[in-house]
């Protein structure tokens, strides 16, 4: 009869991908809509002004602006404050060499 030898079992050979969580733009730093601003598992940080949050918990920008983190007793808010609109004069736009 034909026999094989038992092989030996290995513990190693797992490992899991890494999953890119954390905060990802800062407090004072500028952010276009759409920008991510926090990758999450589970809502540690709650979306505030100018901030929504995805179905994964991501927190994203809705408007361009400079981000705000807001830390209360129970609960971290990140705002996305708007960046003022200036009025377009003439000093703004360039004038041209005769």
């Amino acid at each position: 009869m034909a026999h094989k030898k038992a092989g030996g079992k290995s513990r190693n050979g797992r490992d899991s991908n890494p999953q890119y969580l954390g905060v990802k733009l800062y407090d004072g730093q500028v952010v276009r809509s759409g920008n991510i601003i926090v990758r999450q598992r589970g809502e540690h940080f709650k979306a505030g002004k100018g901030v929504m949050m995805g179905r994964d918990y991501t927190l994203f920008a809705v408007v361009d602006g400079t981000v705000k983190f807001e830390s209360l007793k129970t609960v971290k808010r990140v705002h996305v404050l708007p960046v003022p609109e200036l009025p377009v004069s003439e000093a703004t736009v360039p004038e041209q060499a005769n």
